[in-house]
């Protein structure tokens, strides 16, 4: 799922990584896959002119620092809300939970939302949606944040591989419409792990 233009967002879900432990296969094979979506004009997200000279996207090394459980808190009685994007498109999203981790000795909180549109389609009713901006965002990564795609976990932890985090469609073209990460999602971290920014 890309969460840009309401259904066409839905392409990344089959690229999601999902497991308790971190999987350096997995993550890189994730990499593999994205770049050879980009690389496929059917699934690209690419300008034509970026298109025909793509050589490959520009990802931080894989790095098990960035792979983290963290505490999975449901909040419930959240109101629906309309999501900020590029562009007038407001879709409707609900905080679904909170997830609470430690990277670089700092804790760090962020929110996970649902989006109200998805799980109209019951093959999408457990997909979680994880954007967040951290201390690289607007200079090695992308300035719009990065997102990261979940599923409601069964218990009170989550695994998230930040290595798995992925740009917007709009990093690579204006012609998409794409969520604003909300600003309690920024990290005062630096992340260095998923996809760096394409143009500079």
């Amino acid at each position: 799922m890309r969460y840009i233009l309401l259904l066409a967002v839905l392409l990344q879900s089959v690229f999601g990584v999902s497991q308790e432990k971190f999987d350096l296969a997995a993550a890189k094979k994730y990499q593999q896959d994205l770049n050879k979506e980009y690389a496929t004009r059917d699934t690209s997200p690419l300008d034509e002119a970026d298109f025909k000279s793509f050589k490959g996207l520009d990802f931080y090394p894989v790095n098990e620092k960035y792979f983290v459980i963290a505490k999975f808190v449901r909040t419930t009685k959240e109101k629906p809300f309309k999501m900020a994007t590029s562009t007038d498109r407001k879709p409707a999203y609900v905080k679904y939970g909170e997830v609470h981790f430690v990277i670089e000795e700092k804790n760090c909180k962020l929110n996970v939302y649902q989006s109200l549109d998805l799980i109209k389609n019951p093959k999408y009713k457990d997909d979680l949606f994880l954007p967040f901006f951290d201390a690289t965002s607007g200079k090695e990564s992308y300035i719009g944040g990065k997102y990261i795609d979940l599923k409601i976990p069964k218990g009170n932890t989550i695994a998230i591989d930040f290595n798995t985090s992925y740009n917007p469609y709009c990093a690579y073209s204006h012609h998409y419409s794409c969520p604003r990460v909300p600003l309690e999602n920024d990290l005062k971290v630096a992340i260095y792990a998923g996809v760096k920014k394409f143009h500079d």
